[in-house]
C-alpha cells in the first residue's frame, strides 16, 4: 500500500474522498521514483563509477547536437521549442534512462548513464509531481494539493533521517572523486523521435568492454566509498539535528519582466535551506501544471538554480508569477509579473529567437505535425442569462474547428470577469468533445459577471462573451435585506480573523442597519453569531477563536423589518499567525480537515523582551480599533506575548486592555471603545523572564470611522445598445477610497419602482443593464460602495427608449436594366432587408466599363442620394457594356455595396411593348392568400401602359407552369392573390400592356409560402368616448429597427390631411379626422425589417353607415342599464328599490325623483350607490298610504345620462303593502320559535307517511305538541331537536287516518303553530301518494303452481282498497269466474288464481295498479316451458291433494293416556276415515292385538272402531296402536293404558309423608 504523507495519515477516512484515481497514480509514481532514487544511492560507487568525466563530454556533444539541428527537431516534435528547452529535454530523458538502467540490473559500469539535474548538486532530484487543475473536483476550489513524500519507501511527508543525509553526503563525496580524476567510460547514444508518440524516446546503448586496470580501481573506489559511508554516519550520530535545520532563504529572487508576443520568457530564483526545500511555482496563485500544456512551460532545478520557461508567450501570460520555497521548518515565496506587449503592425517574425520557429502564421502546431490555420467559431450560443440565487444554471455552446485533427481536442477554458473559472462545489466544467458546458449547481450572486469561454488549437483561439445577471432569492421575511456577497477573510493570525464583505444591492426597502457575522470550525455544523449589535462596517475582526483550528463565515444585513438570508459561506481560514509559521515546528495540513498541529519549541532561558517597534493603527472604526506593530529585537530564544494598553486622553491613565488573555500575535482587535472619543495605544512584550518596557505610544486616535463613504457618481448618461439593454456610463465618484465598485438601478419612466440592474458590484464608468422592456422608456441612477457603505443615490438620468442602436444599411440587391438609350441607361434594385434601424435616406451609385471582359474603375454616377430605387445614369457610351454597384445610406451611414451587377449593353431600345415592372414586394401573407404590389416599368413602350397582368407557379415547378391570375388587365398596381393552396411555396411576376402589347416580365417576386404565421393579428377599428374613428394594429414580431407604414390603396398616406397617424412600441394607430364617403377603401399597414408582416381592412359604404351609427352613440353616450329599476320586500319589511347599471365611475351621481319631485336621503329615505358593481339602491322602512306614486332613478357619468323609472298605483302598491307587512309580521313571529319550514308530508320508502316540519330559534326549554282533529296525539319519544326538524310518523295510512294536524311550538318567548289539512283534496292527492309509493314497491309476477291451479302474484309492502288492482290475459281484461279469481293475501300478496289451467290459458299476464292518476304494469309470460313445468307440478300437486284426502286416518276419539281401576272394564271407541274404507288392526307393546273374550276389537260400518277390555288386570298395563290403512297412506295412533289397584294406592300414599319427616 502507498504510504500517504503525515498529514493524510492523521485524517486518512476524511482524506480519501478527495482523492482521485489521477492522484493516486501521481503519488505511486513519485514513490517509484523515490524508491529508484534511494536504491541508487545505496549502490554507491556502483552506480556513480558510471559517471565519468567522458560522459560528461558526451553531455556537451548533446547540448550542441540539439542546437545544431533545432530545425530538423521541430519538424518531429509536437511543438516548437528553444535551445534550452531541448536541452532540458536531453537532460530528463538521460535521467529517465538512468533510472531504466538500474532497474534492469545494470550496477556495473557497463551501463553508461546520465543525470544532468544531480550532477555536482548534494541532494537528490525528485521529478517533481503536481496535481491536474483539471483534475480536482472533489477538492476544494483554487487549493493545490501539497505531494509531500519522504526520501524512503516507508517515510511520507518532508522529513529528513540520518541515513538519507549519510546516503547523500556519500553520494556527493563519490561524485566529486569521480570528476576529479578525470578517468571515465565513453558511451554513444542514439535518440529517435517517433512520429507516433513525441514523448518517447528510444535510446540505444553500446557497451564497451572494460580493462584490467578499471576494474581494479572501481573495487578500490567502492572500497573508499564504504569506508566514507561508516566514518560520516558515526559523525552525524554525534550531530545536534537542531543546528542543521533551516527555513528557506531566497538567494536570488526572480526578475519581473516584459516581452512581446511569441517571444520565451525565464524566471531564474536561487533558494537555500535544510532539508533542500522543494519550489513550486504558481500563476495568478494557481499552481502551473506542465502536464496541462505540453511544451508550454518547462521546469527546471540544476545546480540550486530553480528556473520556470514560458514558451511562446501570449497575452494570455501576462500574470503575477510566484515560487513558493517548502521544507520542514516552514514556507517562504518570491513575486514576479510578466508582461506581454502585442504589435500594432504587421507581424515582425525577425523578433522570434533563433530557436523558435519561423513557420508562417497561418499555420499552427498539433501532437502531429503543422496544419494550415485553424477556423474556430462557436454555435448555439449562450446568451445573456438571469437567474436566481439557489437555482441551477448552465452556459454552454458547440465548438467547431476546421479542420478537424482526430484525438486533438482544443483546450476549453471558461473565465468570469477575465479570471478563469475551476470546476468547485459551486460550478462545474464539461467538454463533451464538441460542446463545452459551464453549470451551476447553486446560483450566488458572486457568480454574477462577464463569462468568456476560450478555444485554443496551438497558436489560435477564439472567445466568445456573455453576461450573467443572478437575481436575490426571495426573502423568508418580506422586506428583509438581500444577502451579502464576497465574504472573504482579509487577514488571518492567532487571536482573530478579519472577514470583509459587499453590501447587497437591495435594502428591502429600508436602510439597512448593519450586519451580523457567524462563524463555524471546520468539521462541525455549529453555527455561532459573533457580535451583539449590527456592525456598520463591511469588515470586522473576530475574536475568541481556538488557535490552530479552521474556521468558516457568513453574514446577515439586518433592517427594520428583520434580518436577511445569510450570504455564501467565506473559505476556511485558519486562526493562526502567518509571522510565527518559521517558529514553530508545524506538520503541513490538508484545509479541509481545519486541523493544524502546532508544537512550540522548546523554551530556555532567556532575557526580559525588548519594547515592540512600529506600533500603528491600522484599521478604526466606530466598532473597533485595529492595531499593528513589530516583534522586539531582544527577546531571547523562546515564545513571547503581548500585552495592550490604552489611555483614555481626558483621564490621561494607562489602562491594559488584554489583562486575562495575553496577545501572541502582533497584530489586535480593540473593542468596546467610546465612540468620539480621543485614545493612545502602546504595546508591553512579555516572556517567563518578566515584562519589558512598553513601546511608543501611537498618535492620538479618535474613535470613528476612517474610511469615508463614497461620494455618489455624477453625469449618468445612457445610451442605445440592444432591443433589451442600454449602456448606462457615469462620472466616477470623486476621492473615493478603497471603492468596491457600483451598482445600478434601473425604473420604467413614470412607475416609481426601482429594480436593481446588478447584484454584484462593478469596477469601472460603464455597464450594459440588460433585460429591458423593448420600447419601453427608462431612467437610471447609479451608487457607490466601499467598506464604509454605500453612497447616495446618482441624479436619475435621462429618459431612453429601449431599443437598438443605429447601424449602416445591408447591401441592396437584383440590380437590372429598367430602360436603355443611346447614351444613358436606367438602373432598378431592391431595398435591403436590412435598414439598419433608421429610414434609408437614398442610394449611390457606381459604373463600371468593362471592355474584352475586363473591368475598369468605379466612377460615381450620383453626387446627390436618389431616393427611389432606379435610377436614369447619363453620359454614358454608345454600344459600350457596363457593370453597376449600389449602396444604401441612412442616419449612420452609407452602407456596404451591393454585390456587382450584371453586364449591361447602354443601347437604344426600340421595342414597342413596355418594360418590365420593378420593385415588387408582397405583404400580409396568409394561407390562402396573400398581397402583390409594383411598381410601373420605367420604359412605357410607345404608347402608355394601361393594365397588368400577374402570372403565379410554385417555387419548385418548370416555366412551363405559370398561369395567369387576371384575365382582364388591372388597373391598379396591387392585387390580393386568393385561392393559394396552405404550406406551399410560390413565385409572382408581373407583366406591363399598352396597346402594342404585353411587356416582358418582371422580376420574381418570393419564393413564399402561404401560410399564417403565429402571432399574425389583423387591423382592428376601434370608436373612443369622443366618437372617433380609428384603426389600430400591433405587432408582437417587430425587429429592432422595424417601422409601421400605413397606405391608402397601397398608396402611402404620409401627408393626407384627413388622416393622423401615432405609433408607439409595438403598436400604431390611424385616425380618421372626419369618416367620410372619400374615405372610402383599402387601408394597410406594413412593418417595416420583416418579412411581409402586414394586414389591410376594407371601409366600404356598409361599414362606413356601421362605423357613423356607432360613433353617433360614443358621442352622446347613455349609460347602459343592465337592470332596470325594480321593488322588493326585505326580512322586516323594508322596501328596497333597486337598479343596476353596467359600469359607473368614480364621478356617477344619481337623483331620486317621486312623483316628479327630488327627494333626498333622511330617516325615511335612505340612499346607497355601488360604483364598482354599478347598483344604486334607496331603502324605506314601510310603505303608508301616501307612498304610492311614480318613482325615477335619474343617472349622471360624465357626459353620459340615463334613468329608469317605476309605477307603484292602484292593486300593484296595494299587493306590495300587503307584502311588507306580512314580512314585518315574519320577521316578529321569527324573534322566539318559529317554524322556518311549515309542516308538509312526505311518503317513505317503506310507504309510510311522514308529517314533518323544519323550527329554528329554539332553546332546550321549548316544547312541541302534536294535534289531530283538535286532540292532542302523544309521542312515545321527546323531541330532541337534532338539525332542527321534527317529525311524525304514520305507519300503513289508511283513510282512518285523514283529518287536521296541527303542531304547536311554544316557550317563554311566544308559541308558533303549523297546521295540516289532510282531507278531501289534500288527502286524495296523499293517498294517491301512498298508493304510488305502493304501487312501485311491487314484486315482479311470479308463477306459483298449487293444488288448484296456478297462481300468479306480486308482493307489496301492503294493501290499500284506493289501489285498484287490474288483471289482463293478452291484452284482455279478465272476467273473474269460479275458475279464475283475483285477491290479496294478508295485505302484502295480490294474486290471480287459475283453477284447472287448460292450454287455452297461456300467454302474457298483465297486472296493472292504479294509483288514482297512474297506472303501474307488472308482466309475466305464461306459456311454452313455463306453463309446462307449472301445469306438471300442478298436477302433482293435485295428485298430492287427492291422496291427502282420501287417506286413511283417525278423526278421534283416542286418548293419549288412560287410567283404570284394576276390575273395571275399559271401553275406547275412535273414528276412522277413508276412501277406500281403511283396514285397521291393534298393537300392544309394538306387537299385533287380537280380538278375544278378555279384549274385544271390533271395527263397525267403516268407520267407528271399539276397543273393549273386560276387567282390566295389572297386565293390561302398556302401549296400545291403532293402525288405519288403505291405498293412499295409513295413520297409526298410539296411546297407553295404566291399571292401578286401590289398596296400593293407600299405601304409597301413606309412605310418602313419613319419608318427609325423616329428611326433616
Amino acid at each position: 500500500m502507498m504510504s500517504l504523507p503525515f498529514y493524510q495519515k492523521l485524517h486518512e477516512h476524511y482524506d480519501r474522498s478527495y482523492r482521485n484515481k489521477d492522484l493516486r497514480t501521481t503519488l505511486s509514481q513519485y514513490h517509484e521514483q523515490e524508491k529508484k532514487s534511494s536504491a541508487i544511492y545505496t549502490h554507491g560507487s556502483t552506480a556513480y563509477s558510471s559517471r565519468s568525466l567522458a560522459a560528461h563530454r558526451q553531455e556537451s556533444q548533446a547540448f550542441s547536437q540539439a542546437s545544431s539541428s533545432s530545425a530538423s527537431y521541430l519538424q518531429q516534435a509536437s511543438q516548437a521549442t528553444t535551445e534550452s528547452s531541448l536541452a532540458s529535454a536531453v537532460s530528463r530523458k538521460a535521467a529517465s534512462a538512468y533510472d531504466y538502467g538500474y532497474s534492469h540490473g545494470f550496477t556495473d559500469s557497463s551501463l553508461m548513464l546520465e543525470d544532468y539535474s544531480s550532477k555536482l548538486s548534494p541532494q537528490t532530484k525528485r521529478a517533481k509531481k503536481s496535481l491536474l487543475s483539471g483534475e480536482k473536483e472533489n477538492l476544494p476550489s483554487d487549493y493545490m494539493v501539497p505531494i509531500f513524500s519522504g526520501r524512503q519507501v516507508h517515510v511520507g511527508g518532508i522529513t529528513d533521517t540520518e541515513e538519507e543525509r549519510i546516503k547523500e553526503a556519500a553520494a556527493y563525496i563519490a561524485q566529486r572523486n569521480l570528476l576529479a580524476s578525470e578517468e571515465g567510460i565513453t558511451t554513444s547514444k542514439q535518440s529517435t523521435v517517433s512520429k507516433q508518440s513525441l514523448s518517447t524516446l528510444h535510446q540505444e546503448e553500446v557497451f564497451e568492454k572494460k580493462s584490467r586496470k578499471v576494474a581494479i580501481r572501481e573495487k578500490a573506489e567502492r572500497l573508499s566509498l564504504r569506508k566514507t559511508l561508516e566514518e560520516t554516519e558515526a559523525f552525524h550520530r554525534k550531530m545536534n539535528e537542531d543546528h542543521l535545520l533551516h527555513a528557506p532563504e531566497f538567494v536570488i529572487k526572480p526578475r519581473s519582466h516584459t516581452v512581446w508576443e511569441k517571444e520565451n520568457v525565464k524566471l531564474h530564483c536561487s533558494v537555500s535551506g535544510w532539508p533542500a526545500p522543494r519550489v513550486t511555482w504558481y500563476k495568478n496563485q494557481v499552481p502551473i501544471n506542465v502536464h496541462a500544456n505540453p511544451g508550454k512551460y518547462i521546469i527546471e532545478s540544476r545546480y540550486g538554480m530553480h528556473t520556470l520557461e514560458i514558451n511562446t508567450c501570449d497575452f494570455e501570460d501576462t500574470a503575477q508569477y510566484r515560487a513558493s520555497a517548502m521544507n520542514a521548518k516552514g514556507e517562504l515565496s518570491a513575486y514576479a509579473s510578466v508582461v506581454v506587449k502585442r504589435y500594432k503592425g504587421e507581424f515582425d517574425e525577425t523578433r522570434f529567437h533563433a530557436g523558435a520557429s519561423t513557420l508562417p502564421l497561418s499555420f499552427a502546431v498539433t501532437p502531429y505535425g503543422y496544419a494550415s490555420k485553424f477556423d474556430i467559431h462557436f454555435d448555439d450560443k449562450f446568451d445573456v442569462s438571469f437567474g436566481r440565487e439557489g437555482e441551477t444554471l448552465s452556459l454552454g455552446c458547440r465548438v467547431v474547428i476546421t479542420p478537424e485533427i482526430k484525438h486533438f481536442q482544443p483546450e476549453i477554458q471558461w473565465y468570469r470577469n477575465g479570471i478563469p473559472v475551476s470546476s468547485s462545489k459551486w460550478v462545474q466544467t464539461h467538454w463533451s468533445g464538441d460542446r463545452a458546458t459551464l453549470t451551476f449547481s447553486h446560483l450566488n450572486k458572486e457568480d454574477e459577471g462577464l463569462y468568456t469561454i476560450r478555444a485554443r488549437m496551438g497558436e489560435y483561439y477564439e472567445q466568445y462573451s456573455a453576461y450573467v445577471f443572478v437575481r436575490d432569492g426571495d426573502a423568508e421575511i418580506e422586506g428583509a435585506p438581500a444577502s451579502p456577497l464576497d465574504v472573504v477573510c482579509v487577514d488571518a493570525n492567532k487571536d482573530y480573523i478579519i472577514v470583509s464583505w459587499k453590501q447587497p444591492a437591495v435594502d428591502g426597502g429600508s436602510p439597512i442597519l448593519g450586519y451580523f457575522i457567524d462563524k463555524c470550525e471546520v468539521g462541525t455544523d455549529s453555527w455561532s453569531q459573533c457580535n451583539d449589535t449590527p456592525v456598520k462596517f463591511a469588515r470586522f475582526p473576530v475574536t475568541g477563536l481556538l488557535e490552530g483550528r479552521s474556521y468558516i463565515f457568513r453574514v446577515r444585513a439586518v433592517n427594520k423589518t428583520g434580518i436577511g438570508l445569510p450570504s455564501r459561506v467565506s473559505e476556511p481560514a485558519a486562526a493562526l499567525d502567518p509571522a510565527e509559521k518559521a517558529r514553530l515546528r508545524s506538520h503541513p495540513s490538508a484545509p479541509w480537515t481545519g486541523q493544524i498541529i502546532v508544537t512550540e519549541e522548546e523554551p530556555r532561558e532567556g532575557i526580559v523582551p525588548g519594547p515592540p517597534t512600529d506600533l500603528s493603527v491600522t484599521e478604526a472604526t466606530q466598532s473597533y480599533v485595529v492595531l499593528s506593530w513589530k516583534p522586539p529585537g531582544q527577546r531571547g530564544h523562546e515564545g513571547i506575548l503581548y500585552f495592550v494598553e490604552k489611555c483614555d486622553m481626558e483621564t490621561e491613565n494607562w489602562q491594559r486592555v488584554n489583562t486575562e488573555l495575553p496577545v501572541k500575535s502582533p497584530r489586535f482587535a480593540l473593542f468596546d471603545l467610546t465612540e468620539g472619543k480621543s485614545y493612545r495605544f502602546r504595546v508591553r512584550c512579555s516572556n517567563s523572564a518578566g515584562v519589558g518596557e512598553p513601546s511608543e505610544a501611537t498618535e492620538v486616535t479618535v474613535v470613528g470611522d476612517k474610511l469615508d463613504i463614497p461620494k455618489a457618481p455624477g453625469n449618468i448618461i445612457p445610451s442605445r445598445n440592444t432591443d433589451t439593454s442600454v449602456v448606462v456610463s457615469w462620472e466616477e465618484s470623486k476621492d473615493a477610497k478603497e471603492l468596491v465598485g457600483y451598482y445600478i438601478e434601473s425604473s420604467v419612466v413614470g412607475s416609481g419602482k426601482w429594480e436593481p440592474c446588478n447584484n454584484n458590484p462593478v469596477k469601472g464608468p460603464r455597464f450594459t443593464c440588460h433585460g429591458l422592456a423593448t420600447g419601453q422608456s427608462y431612467i437610471f441612477r447609479v451608487r457607490a460602495v466601499n467598506a464604509a457603505g454605500l453612497s447616495e443615490y446618482s441624479q436619475d438620468s435621462e429618459a431612453i427608449e429601449v431599443k437598438a442602436a443605429i447601424a449602416a444599411p445591408s447591401p441592396p440587391y437584383d440590380i437590372t436594366c429598367l430602360e436603355s438609350f443611346r447614351d444613358s441607361m436606367v438602373l432598378g434594385w431592391k431595398q435591403p432587408d436590412k435598414s439598419g434601424g433608421a429610414e434609408i435616406t437614398g442610394y449611390y451609385v457606381n459604373y463600371r466599363e468593362v471592355i474584352d471582359g475586363v473591368p475598369g474603375k468605379w466612377r460615381e454616377a450620383n453626387i446627390k442620394a436618389v431616393s427611389e430605387e432606379a435610377y436614369k445614369i447619363s453620359n454614358l457610351k454608345e454600344n459600350t457594356v457596363y457593370q453597376f454597384q449600389v449602396a444604401a445610406m441612412n442616419i449612420a451611414g452609407l452602407g456596404v455595396p451591393s454585390a456587382v451587377s450584371e453586364c449591361f449593353k447602354c443601347e437604344e431600345w426600340t421595342i414597342a411593348v413596355p418594360g418590365p415592372p420593378h420593385n415588387l414586394k408582397y405583404s400580409e401573407v396568409r394561407k390562402t392568400s396573400l398581397v402583390l404590389q409594383w411598381k410601373p416599368p420605367v420604359h412605357s413602350g410607345r404608347t402608355p401602359v394601361i393594365g397588368y397582368f400577374v402570372d403565379v407557379k410554385e417555387a419548385n415547378a418548370k416555366d412551363d407552369q405559370w398561369r395567369g391570375l387576371n384575365e382582364a388587365a388591372l388597373k391598379n398596381k396591387y392585387l390580393k392573390v386568393q385561392g393559394l393552396q396552405e404550406g406551399v411555396s410560390y413565385v409572382f411576376r408581373v407583366r406591363a400592356i399598352n396597346q402594342a402589347g404585353v411587356g416582358k416580365p418582371s422580376d420574381l417576386a418570393g419564393p413564399v409560402v402561404a401560410e399564417t404565421r403565429p402571432g399574425t393579428k389583423e387591423l382592428v377599428v376601434s370608436v373612443n368616448d369622443d366618437g372617433i374613428i380609428s384603426l389600430n394594429f400591433e405587432c408582437d414580431q417587430m425587429a429592432p429597427n422595424s417601422e409601421f407604414t400605413w397606405s391608402k390603396d397601397y398608396v402611402a398616406t404620409e401627408d393626407s390631411s384627413r388622416l393622423e397617424v401615432e405609433s408607439k412600441g409595438n403598436k400604431t394607430k390611424m385616425t380618421f379626422k372626419d369618416l367620410g364617403m372619400e374615405d372610402l377603401g383599402i387601408y394597410s399597414c406594413d412593418v417595416t425589417d420583416t418579412d411581409g408582416i402586414a394586414a389591410s381592412y376594407l371601409i366600404d359604404e356598409e361599414e362606413l353607415k356601421r362605423l357613423l351609427v356607432l360613433s353617433q352613440e360614443h358621442k352622446f353616450p347613455t349609460v347602459a342599464v343592465k337592470s332596470d329599476l325594480a321593488v322588493e320586500i326585505l326580512e322586516k319589511g323594508q322596501v328596497r328599490f333597486w337598479m343596476q347599471a353596467e359600469k359607473l365611475s368614480g364621478n356617477a351621481k344619481v337623483n331620486y325623483v317621486f312623483n316628479e319631485k327630488e327627494i333626498f336621503e333622511g330617516p325615511k329615505y335612505k340612499m346607497h350607490i355601488d360604483r364598482n358593481t354599478g347598483i344604486i339602491e334607496m331603502f324605506m322602512d314601510k310603505l303608508l298610504d301616501e307612498d304610492e306614486g311614480t318613482y325615477t332613478f335619474q343617472l349622471q357619468d360624465g357626459r353620459a345620462t340615463g334613468h329608469s323609472t317605476l309605477v307603484l298605483i292602484g292593486d300593484v302598491y296595494k299587493n306590495l303593502q300587503k307584502e311588507a307587512e306580512f314580512q314585518r309580521q315574519e320577521w316578529i313571529r321569527k324573534q322566539g320559535p318559529h317554524f322556518a319550514e311549515y309542516l308538509s308530508w312526505e311518503v317513505t320508502g317503506e310507504c309510510n307517511v311522514l308529517l314533518k316540519c323544519k323550527v329554528a330559534n329554539i332553546k332546550k326549554e321549548t316544547h312541541i305538541l302534536w294535534y289531530k282533529d283538535e286532540r292532542e296525539i302523544s309521542v312515545d319519544e321527546k323531541h330532541d331537536f337534532k338539525d332542527g326538524i321534527c317529525t311524525l310518523l304514520i305507519t300503513e295510512f289508511s283513510k282512518k287516518d285523514a283529518g287536521i294536524y296541527e303542531v304547536i311550538l311554544k316557550d317563554d318567548r311566544g308559541k308558533d303553530k303549523s297546521r295540516l289539512k289532510l282531507v278531501d283534496k289534500a288527502f286524495q292527492e296523499l293517498m294517491t301518494e301512498v298508493c304510488k309509493k305502493i304501487a312501485l314497491s311491487a314484486s315482479d309476477l311470479k308463477i306459483q303452481s298449487t293444488a288448484e291451479g296456478i297462481r300468479l302474484y306480486s308482493l307489496v309492502t301492503y294493501y290499500l282498497d284506493d289501489l285498484k288492482v287490474n288483471w289482463s290475459h293478452n291484452g284482455t281484461a279478465i272476467r273473474y269466474t269460479d275458475r279464475v279469481k283475483s285477491g290479496v293475501t294478508g295485505e302484502q300478496q295480490i294474486w290471480l288464481q287459475i283453477s284447472e289451467p287448460t292450454p287455452n290459458d297461456q300467454g302474457k299476464y298483465v297486472m296493472e295498479l292504479f294509483d288514482g292518476k297512474t297506472g303501474h304494469q307488472k308482466t309475466v309470460d305464461l306459456s311454452g316451458q313455463d306453463y309446462e313445468e307449472a301445469f306438471a307440478e300442478f298436477q302433482r300437486l293435485k295428485q298430492a291433494a287427492i291422496a291427502e284426502k282420501n287417506r286413511a286416518r283417525v278423526v278421534g276419539g283416542l286418548p293419549d293416556v288412560v287410567t283404570i281401576q284394576e276390575g273395571k272394564t275399559l271401553n275406547l271407541t275412535c273414528t276412522v276415515w277413508g276412501d277406500p274404507t281403511p283396514e285397521i288392526s291393534w298393537l300392544k307393546n309394538e306387537k299385533s292385538l287380537d280380538s278375544d273374550d278378555h279384549c274385544n276389537l271390533r271395527f263397525e260400518a267403516g268407520k267407528t272402531a271399539f276397543f273393549t277390555v273386560t276387567g282390566v288386570t295389572t297386565a293390561d298395563s302398556g302401549k296400545y296402536g291403532l293402525v288405519v290403512k288403505n291405498k293412499y297412506g295409513s295413520e297409526t295412533i298410539d296411546f297407553t293404558i295404566s291399571v292401578f289397584i286401590p289398596e296400593e294406592e293407600a299405601r304409597m300414599a301413606a309412605v310418602k309423608p313419613q319419608k318427609g319427616n325423616k329428611s326433616k
